[in-house]
């Protein structure tokens, strides 16, 4: 069977492109998204850390401005990470994760990398998932605000949004 797959693949080039779908958020995107969270940051007199991971979790920028707390960086980055691979606002998971609750001990997954505070947001470009910004060294509504402010500026979204062409 995986023979048979191989050949009509071979044997329809031309449709080979609807096999690979994947749009990610690149060194552009993430420098200006970082370089937003800056100046939003600045504007409101915060010293923070940024990060922005791609959809696969990979860092690809990542800045702590001076003044930022030394363990802003590591937390703005897992942030970012828990963002994309659950595919929503790390702040979803601040109720969901207390004791009791339906999703109690989630962020002691992945030896604690997953965050259930304010200051992560999936990044979405129409309905794609392309990557994860995670700001972290004021207070967690304060993180959220200047990711919030960052995303919106650069015409993306923190939430899937339905791609009008189908």
């Amino acid at each position: 069977m995986t023979h048979e797959l191989i050949k009509r693949i071979r044997e329809h080039a031309v449709e080979r492109h609807d096999l690979i779908r994947k749009m990610d958020a690149g060194l552009d995107l993430a420098c200006a998204l970082v370089e937003a969270a800056r100046a939003e940051a600045g504007r409101l007199g915060l010293a923070i850390a940024a990060a922005v991971v791609d959809s696969g979790g990979q860092l690809v920028e990542a800045v702590r401005m001076d003044g930022a707390q030394l363990c802003a960086m590591p937390l703005a980055m897992d942030k970012a990470y828990t963002a994309v691979a659950c595919g929503l606002p790390t702040a979803a998971w601040a109720k969901r994760t207390q004791p009791g609750q339906a999703d109690w001990g989630l962020n002691t997954a992945l030896g604690g990398r997953l965050i259930a505070f304010a200051g992560g947001i999936p990044l979405y470009s129409g309905s794609s998932l392309v990557g994860g910004l995670g700001i972290s060294g004021a207070a967690a509504h304060q993180d959220e605000a200047v990711a919030t402010a960052a995303v919106s500026a650069l015409g993306l979204s923190a939430s899937h949004q339905k791609d009008p062409a189908g």
